[in-house]
């Protein structure tokens, strides 16, 4: 299923104010409808091999993958069956980097957050692992859509603290799961109906963790005309706030409807019928 025209994806990463090197990568191509965000931990650069890695496996196996695959095909859940494919490439993922730790001692321990999302036949498949995000514009309604995998999140969700306490705590950064720690990883995968005119941002916690959500609301709503604007404003937003991280954002606009009925393959099979 070509894209090309449906989506617009701007990326952005930057090293931040306070770090060397920077340990987040990202990628996005408009014609699958992919796109991917990594923030990688762990050692000195390990965190940066961590993430490269996550970011190339996913998309050369997804991308492999969706070549002869037909779209519009769901599975006894209602969920999309790229679903699968989503899944397979991150356990791909997950056990490259795994390895690569336990054979390479300066690389010992490292991961990665993640998130990946795939636009297909009106839906966005949205996964993820740790704390980086991804939030929705549609309207003036913003909402982030995923939850991060954070002690902060558990005793949140447990009533130990506030959302308002939360943002005062020295233990942002835990997070409770990450890609290529352990052998296994569970990702946490939903569905979404996409509809044209929606803007998702992806980010790593450079950003989320020193702007406001209604602050990249009112940015992302203000500049929603120019991404690649909205995009650099939103970094310098966090490097005026200290850059304390690495800072990465996708931002992927849906700018028509891309039901999978529409692509070459259906209708050549409809026309052999």
């Amino acid at each position: 299923m070509d894209l090309t025209g449906t989506l617009e994806i701007v990326r952005l990463t930057d090293v931040g104010l306070k770090r060397d090197h920077n340990e987040d990568a990202v990628a996005g191509d408009a014609s699958s409808g992919l796109v991917v965000l990594a923030d990688g931990m762990g050692g000195y650069k390990a965190g940066e091999v961590a993430s490269e890695i996550a970011v190339l496996t996913i998309v050369a196996e997804l991308k492999e993958a969706l070549v002869d695959f037909q779209p519009g095909r769901v599975d006894d859940s209602g969920m999309q069956m790229e679903a699968q494919l989503i899944r397979k490439a991150v356990e791909k993922a997950n056990a490259d980097i795994y390895q690569v730790s336990q054979t390479q001692p300066q690389c010992n321990g490292m991961g990665t957050t993640l998130v990946v999302a795939l636009f297909t036949n009106d839906k966005v498949l949205v996964g993820h692992i740790g704390d980086s995000r991804m939030y929705r514009l549609r309207g003036d309604s913003f909402r982030q859509i995923t939850e991060d995998h954070s002690l902060l999140q558990e005793q949140i969700n447990c009533g130990l603290i506030t959302p308002e306490q939360a943002k005062l705590s020295q233990n942002k950064n835990l997070v409770t799961r990450a890609l290529g720690v352990d052998p296994e990883v569970e990702l946490e995968l939903h569905q979404y109906d996409a509809h044209p005119g929606d803007l998702y941002l992806l980010c790593s916690d450079g950003l989320s963790d020193l702007i406001e959500d209604e602050d990249i609301y009112l940015t992302l709503s203000s500049l929603s005309a120019n991404l690649e604007l909205a995009a650099h404003q939103l970094v310098q937003m966090a490097n005026d706030h200290g850059g304390k991280d690495n800072i990465s954002v996708i931002l992927a606009r849906v700018t028509k409807p891309f039901p999978a009925n529409t692509g070459w393959r259906h209708r050549l099979l409809n026309w052999l019928k």
